[in-house]
Order: C-alpha cells, then structure tokens, then sequence
C-alpha cells in the first residue's frame, strides 16, 4: 500500500519502500481524486465526434452503440448543430446479479457552432450500424473553384 493511497498518514509511516519515487508515480497515475463519491456511469455518457472538412460540406461522425433512431434528435438553430438522444439503462431481471457496470447510459446532448458558410436546409443524417453520419454542404459560391488560365 502506498502513502497516496493511505486515508489516514499517521497508520503508516514513510519509509524507503513507501517514498520510492516510481511506485509513488504509478499509484498517482492510478489515483482517482472521485473515487470516495458516488459518481453514478449515467453522468459519463457523452460520445466523442469525429469532425472533417471537405471542400463541399462538412462531416459529423460518432459512434452510438445501443441507441435506437427514435432516441435521437438532431436540430438546426442557426448556425448552432445540436445531437441529443438517450441510451437506456439495461434492466435487471429476477434472479440477476450485477456483478460489473461499467458502460455508461442516460441522456447526451452535444452543439457545434457551424460556419456562416453552411447551407442547413441540406444536412443528411444517416443512422447505420450504430454509427451516425450528418453532411452539413456548403454554400456553391464558398466552395473552391477551379479558374482556367487562357494562354495566348
């Protein structure tokens, strides 16, 4: 046991095993400042994006596994992109222990603030194998051209 770890300093006293300095590193690394307040998984579940830009329209991607389309709502403010949705809660069932829970469940809600440059009338959304895949275009007069140089 190392002296981060230790609730009370007076129990153990510092001696070379307990102040070497890599296994103080590793039980900091390891250290859980919230690990004596009853986080609940439900609070955690926020999914990651992936966001790249082409020159016609600009891509949204996560992944939601577990989350059914009727749990999803995408709106369009503005220029304010807004992704919600839910993911239950599996239910226990008579006779069933929960030995482990650590996949994380509840409501989300992530806003991006788009460009001026996006035409919001246009954006596709498309829900497959748990993957979710918005297409924001942009506007034909901001997108990259092409000028043909005449020689002669």
């Amino acid at each position: 046991m190392s002296i981060l770890r230790t609730r009370n300093p007076q129990a153990m006293p510092a001696t070379a095993a307990t102040l070497e300095p890599f296994r103080l590193m590793r039980d900091f690394l390891r250290w859980d400042p919230l690990q004596d307040y009853d986080i609940s998984p439900s609070l955690a579940f926020m999914p990651s994006f992936d966001v790249k830009e082409s020159p016609d329209a600009y891509q949204f991607k996560t992944d939601l596994p577990g989350i059914v389309e009727s749990d999803l709502e995408i709106s369009l403010e503005g220029n304010r992109l807004t992704v919600a949705g839910k993911r239950d809660e599996e239910t226990v069932k008579d006779g069933e222990r929960i030995h482990l829970c650590e996949r994380s469940h509840g409501r989300f809600s992530r806003t991006f603030t788009l460009p001026e440059d996006v035409e919001g009338e246009k954006v596709v959304a498309e829900f497959r194998n748990g993957v979710l895949t918005l297409m924001v275009p942009k506007r034909p007069e901001v997108r990259p051209r092409k000028i043909n140089v005449a020689i002669g």
